[in-house]
């Protein structure tokens, strides 16, 4: 396993495990409360939030996801390179978030968990890796990855502006995907 993704399977996993234990304290120091003043008092949220998880199954599915596309990714860029896409997705993640949670004035509940970050890096794989065959779980379709990527992009921009699933951030997952192109922009350079 490279080295950056097993770095964030290895933080995500120690996150969960005393966000068990110190739930709330958790909660109030790492998430990323939607309130864009917080950020002056509280500025490293922009990225810790990313290291909480809602529960098991949603740790599980983001670093499943991390290991799957982020090896290939960090195989061919290298650490370096992978971390700068994947910290530029969660921070974008993030601030798209926030800024529409503002416009469109959605509830205050925290921001938590590595999705904007996965978002990142599976555009990087659609990207790098366009041809690629990505199986869906249900139905189990084989798209090509670019193919994969788009459709999910266009949901999570369905569900974010019909308010379905409003307890999942879909614009921070949209802002992982600008924050994963900014990322690959600059890796080609």
């Amino acid at each position: 396993m490279p080295p950056f993704v097993r770095a964030v399977l290895l933080i995500n996993t120690i996150f969960y495990l005393l966000q068990q234990n110190f739930y709330y304290e958790m909660m109030a120091w790492f998430a990323l409360w939607p309130d864009l003043s917080i950020l002056l008092t509280h500025p490293w949220q922009i990225l810790s939030y990313s290291v909480l998880h809602g529960d098991f199954t949603h740790l599980l599915f983001n670093m499943f996801a991390v290991w799957m596309f982020g090896s290939r990714i960090e195989m061919v860029w290298g650490p370096r390179r992978t971390a700068i896409t994947y910290l530029s997705a969660i921070v974008f993640g993030a601030i798209a978030q926030m800024l529409v949670g503002e416009i469109l004035s959605i509830n205050g509940a925290p921001i938590i968990g590595a999705s904007a970050g996965v978002f990142g890096i599976l555009l990087a794989y659609a990207l790098v890796f366009p041809h690629e065959r990505v199986m869906l779980l249900i139905p189990p379709i084989p798209l090509p990855a670019r193919v994969f990527v788009a459709i999910y992009a266009a949901l999570e921009l369905w569900f974010g502006l019909t308010g379905t699933q409003q307890d999942v951030a879909h614009f921070a997952h949209l802002g992982g995907l600008l924050g994963g192109w900014i990322g690959y922009r600059y890796i080609r350079r």
